[in-house]
């Protein structure tokens, strides 16, 4: 988890992550999108749950597929350390900037940073490669 993340838990108030994780499981279910997002950072780190990477990447992709930005950059951010999936950095780059599009002003730096760091690391071919997937990118409708 990056600085500043917050579950909305950590408020002072007794934390029952492994009551949290059932809760978000419910909502998710019925695709809530932050209520996946939230699931997915439960399982990156552990919290309420034994730390599961792939298990996060699911249910980050399924916030981001619904146009979730914060979901967006954290599956970036997967794809670029290789946790949970393979790593892929045009998979990073197309999350990052699908995030960037769509995020408020104080993820945008965030996603933008992500963004940058994995051109630093990519050919220019893979960049435009992963361009095109943002472009031809269309969201998931949440599921009922």
């Amino acid at each position: 988890m990056g600085p500043g993340y917050s579950t909305g838990l950590d408020k002072g108030l007794d934390q029952d992550y492994t009551t949290a994780v059932a809760w978000f499981r419910k909502a998710a279910d019925q695709g809530y999108t932050q209520a996946q997002f939230q699931l997915g950072a439960m399982y990156e780190t552990g919290r309420g749950v034994a730390q599961d990477y792939a298990a996060a990447v699911l249910w980050y992709r399924k916030a981001a597929g619904q146009g979730h930005p914060e979901a967006q950059i954290f599956l970036g951010r997967m794809y670029e350390k290789g946790r949970g999936v393979v790593r892929d950095y045009r998979e990073a780059y197309k999350w990052a900037i699908l995030a960037a599009a769509k995020a408020s002003s104080s993820l945008r730096p965030s996603a933008i940073d992500l963004r940058d760091t994995l051109a630093e690391r990519m050919t220019q071919e893979d960049i435009a490669i992963a361009q095109r997937l943002a472009r031809e990118w269309k969201p998931i409708p949440s599921e009922p």
